[in-house]
């Protein structure tokens, strides 16, 4: 058995309340316990953390297109969906989706398969995949090549519903996005009931039919209010009905540039607390200096602090998890509490990893990220196991 380690002398928020005087006491790969200072385990290894600092659980997001200059679509491979997680892991990300966009089938199973190795290997912080298509709305496809953009067929489904289970079997998931008005309501019951997460995106449903596939199996909105139609007076579509549901989980990109500051303030007035989450929907050039990338045969620029083609369309974001929260607490008045779980306890619970993500408490993963007072990362801990931005 390892010994404890115990990493003392900053502030700690659990997930739940924030602590003062309290250190967090680590064995393994897991949370021990949360201990005063008066109390510490005999023959720890003791690390006293700066005073100023705060510890909090590793973030969490769900769509990842590409980070550290690499695209999980342009190189579907075990190493890219390891290598985005290392880039992300230095901006307080301790766990991710690597996301594949709508492409043709042969490159999404094997995007699958890139995605289940990564996953099953331990610490890798590699949480399962987000398949972002190809079952989506031409209408609002954004970025997404509308040529391979279809409707499911008996051998996507014989293959995406056998997938929960060999993700599950290493911890992972599968998410899926997909615009329910281009999927009938027994294909939405096959996908949930095989454990695929269901997340309405890219569509133009109209709130009825958003309705009813909520009711079949579809759990939350993928970076709500983008490629979605706008609320009109008799057209009040998908947003509506995520902001109407209760049930529904609503992922967002809070960078000040895909969602205006008020959408988002009424998002959360109007959600119950928990059903808002964060996301980054980061691209490749996250984590470096690069100006542009190539995203299926088409430039992407990096420009006027956004991912946009040359005519001016979004393509995924520039930003990562910490930068969101910094973002809802600074500009959208989010208490720091609240904004933390949105980057970590929230998007766990949707992906059924609450149990042991999005907490730091006793069974719980010790994935933590270490905030400096400007809420800029410090150090993270994935496994129990430290890196240090300051160490690149």
């Amino acid at each position: 058995m390892p010994m404890p380690t115990v990493l003392q002398g900053a502030r700690v928020f659990t997930g739940d309340q924030l602590l003062e005087g309290q250190a967090v006491v680590l064995e393994g790969r897991t949370v021990l316990a949360v201990v005063p200072h008066s109390a510490l385990p005999a023959g720890a290894t003791v690390h006293t953390l700066p005073g100023d600092t705060l510890l909090a659980p590793g973030f969490v997001d769900v769509q990842v297109n590409g980070a550290g200059g690499v695209l999980f679509n342009d190189t579907p491979t075990g190493e890219a969906a390891l290598a985005i997680a290392s880039a992300m892991r230095d901006c307080g990300t301790t766990g991710l989706l690597p996301t594949f966009i709508t492409d043709d089938a042969g490159r999404m199973r094997e995007a699958c398969e890139a995605a289940l190795t990564a996953t099953a290997r331990p610490d890798s912080g590699v949480l399962g995949i987000h398949l972002e298509g190809p079952f989506i709305s031409r209408e609002r496809a954004g970025v997404h090549v509308s040529s391979f953009i279809r409707t499911p067929d008996p051998r996507d489904l014989d293959y995406l519903t056998a997938l929960p289970r060999r993700f599950a079997a290493h911890g992972g998931r599968v998410l899926m996005t997909l615009a329910p008005e281009c999927v009938d309501d027994a294909t939405l019951r096959r996908l949930s009931t095989s454990g695929v997460v269901l997340s309405a995106g890219h569509t133009a449903a109209t709130s009825e039919r958003t309705t009813q596939a909520l009711q079949s199996g579809v759990r939350g909105f993928t970076h709500l209010f983008n490629a979605m139609p706008p609320v009109v007076n008799r057209q009040p579509g998908p947003v509506v009905a995520a902001l109407t549901h209760d049930d529904a989980w609503c992922g967002v990109i809070a960078d000040g540039v895909h969602v205006h500051a008020d959408n988002l303030r009424l998002l959360l007035k109007v959600k119950p607390p928990g059903k808002v989450f964060l996301v980054t929907d980061a691209m490749p050039p996250v984590g470096t200096p690069v100006t542009s990338f190539t995203l299926q045969g088409r430039t992407i620029l990096r420009r006027h602090g956004r991912l946009e083609t040359e005519d001016g369309t979004l393509a995924g974001a520039d930003i990562d998890l910490t930068a969101a929260v910094r973002y809802c607490v600074h500009s959208l008045g989010v208490s720091l509490e609240e904004a933390l779980r949105m980057a970590s306890l929230h998007p766990a619970t949707f992906m059924g990893l609450h149990g042991h993500r999005g907490r730091i408490a006793p069974g719980h993963r010790a994935d933590l990220v270490l905030l400096n007072p400007d809420l800029s990362v410090h150090t993270t801990w994935v496994g129990g196991q430290a890196k240090s931005k300051a160490s690149h």
